[in-house]
């Protein structure tokens, strides 16, 4: 099987470079941009960048040396040259811009949250279908070294038989109008606790919980400011995810065995630092060669390597970030947020 941690020698068929087009000029979108060009460009290019806006596409092209800029997603859609599209627009966006690269036959790497809530993500998976197309959630911390290595870990067992697995990840993040807005999507459980979760269902191998219970506080804005999150699992094995946009939390990881604990002390969403046992390892990130708007984002190169290596291979989704494991966060997702009482437009449309 196919693995993002295996080495990707590539035989002489296969040296033409996967041609990336980066839809919507923003921050994350500069960050993933930069991650490129830590790759090999014989593997590697962006060839277009589109945003609503021409004059931002054309500054974000001049600054990142990319060929061609255009001003509406439309045109990015057109272009004959790009064989995937990396999405890093507002959720609110996921499903309408998704829909559109694969209708034009173009692979979409799409920025988590796939999309709003379980509904779009099945008509996501839907569409690559019916086009024949890849369709893959960013969920970068699935392709960080480290966590190739945790995975390896719990396939042989390092610490027993997991029997608790928690992880939380918050910050203060009430001042950015995308992470507490509900019209752009925003709330704890969309915005970070997408992580925590997808953490707990790797661990598990993406197995269905028995059981989900949700708690936590809401927003004036009618999003979720905190949400606390117990999910129980066959053979009486628990999961406690934990999300917030309104406090700071420790943003760790903890793997509790039968015989021994595994942990990500801090930033378990772009991880570098693995403790087993009590016996610490580092996996450092390459060095950017200019500056980066969130922390180790340059990490997303990883995911970046894990597409080339999927299409190479001729397959339409991951087999470390499956469609079937997207569905299950967006699942869990609705159901907190029914829990809680959070809802967006995007649910009522029928």
């Amino acid at each position: 099987m196919h693995s993002a941690c295996e080495s990707r020698q590539e035989c002489s068929v296969r040296v033409m470079a996967t041609r990336w087009g980066i839809c919507s000029a923003g921050k994350i979108s500069h960050d993933f941009s930069v991650a490129l060009r830590t790759l090999d460009p014989q593997h590697h290019q962006i060839v277009a960048v589109a945003a609503r806006d021409l004059q931002h596409a054309e500054d974000f092209a001049k600054r990142h040396n990319i060929p061609r800029a255009y001003g509406s997603y439309d045109e990015l859609a057109k272009d004959p040259d790009i064989d995937i599209v990396y999405i890093g627009t507002l959720q609110i966006n996921h499903l309408g811009t998704g829909k559109l690269f694969m209708t034009h036959k173009k692979g979409v790497l799409i920025e988590k949250p796939l999309a709003m809530n379980l509904r779009e993500v099945q008509e996501l998976i839907a569409v690559a279908q019916d086009n024949s197309m890849f369709l893959m959630e960013a969920v970068w911390t699935r392709f960080f070294p480290l966590s190739c290595e945790l995975r390896r870990l719990l396939s042989q067992s390092e610490v027993g038989d997991v029997q608790i697995v928690r992880a939380e990840i918050g910050s203060p993040l009430t001042h950015v109008p995308r992470c507490v807005e509900k019209k752009l999507g925003g709330g704890a459980l969309l915005v970070v606790g997408i992580y925590s979760l997808n953490f707990v269902f790797m661990v598990f191998n993406g197995e269905k919980p028995e059981s989900i219970q949700a708690t936590g506080h809401c927003l004036d804005t009618g999003v979720d400011g905190t949400t606390v999150l117990v999910l129980k699992f066959s053979r009486n094995r628990l999961a406690v995810c934990t999300c917030s946009v309104t406090s700071n939390l420790a943003c760790d990881a903890v793997i509790s065995g039968t015989k021994g604990t595994i942990k990500i002390p801090q930033k378990m969403w772009c991880p570098t630092t693995l403790v087993v046992n009590g016996t610490e390892t580092e996996f450092p990130l390459p060095e950017p060669d200019m500056p980066l708007n969130y922390i180790n984002s340059v990490g997303l190169r990883y995911e970046a390597e894990e597409v080339r290596s999927c299409l190479l291979n001729g397959l339409k989704e991951s087999p470390v970030m499956p469609w079937a494991h997207s569905k299950l966060v967006a699942e869990t997702v609705d159901e907190a947020r029914r829990q809680m009482g959070v809802a967006y437009d995007q649910d009522n449309t029928q």
